[in-house]
């Protein structure tokens, strides 16, 4: 005799079987993508090392742009950030951060389409002996973006953001130059 009591169980019954067979499934799939990683060298970044213990940062201070990468610095677990240079084994020396908007392209009507931002940082990194730990070197950041007159508000904000995200890119490359860094 049918009853739908019984077919809804088997029904569950069979869901329930396949929930399990799916989550078998993804759990044997986890482990080999971790065994294939792992096989092939591949590994977490982690922290990376400076060849210096404590670090000094000279010039510009209180702009954006010394303070977020001493916020950065701060933060790194690797390296103390001192307030004195007396106190470091290396001094990073900022020598200019510079900013630049240039209009990349106009409209038949003489209205700005493009423009060009551009930012530039001049730094070298010495010790109290002023020895070189890394020479004088340049970080050029340069991004592009559309412009519409009708848009004006919109486009302000893309231009702080992308403005944001140059300085964070900045900021990366000079962390990646430190860390190729080598002790005189």
């Amino acid at each position: 005799m049918f009853s739908w009591r019984n077919f809804s169980l088997g029904k569950q019954r069979n869901t329930l079987r396949f929930t399990s067979h799916a989550s078998r499934l993804t759990l044997y799939t986890l482990f080999l993508t971790t065994l294939l990683l792992s096989s092939c060298g591949f590994y977490l970044r982690g922290q990376s090392r400076y060849a210096f213990d404590s670090l000094y940062i000279s010039g510009q201070q209180g702009t954006p742009f010394y303070n977020e990468l001493q916020r950065t610095l701060r933060f790194s677990n690797t390296t103390r950030v001192v307030d004195k240079p007396e106190q470091a084994e290396a001094i990073l020396t900022i020598g200019n951060v510079t900013v630049d908007k240039q209009i990349l392209s106009l409209s038949g009507g003489g209205r700005v389409r493009e423009f060009l931002l551009i930012q530039n940082i001049s730094f070298r990194v010495h010790d109290n002996q002023g020895r070189e730990w890394l020479p004088a070197s340049d970080i050029s950041i340069r991004r592009d973006f559309s412009y519409n007159d009708s848009q004006a508000l919109a486009k302000e904000a893309e231009e702080r953001l992308l403005w944001q995200d140059m300085q964070g890119d900045a900021i990366q490359q000079l962390l990646r130059r430190l860390r190729a860094a080598k002790k005189p």
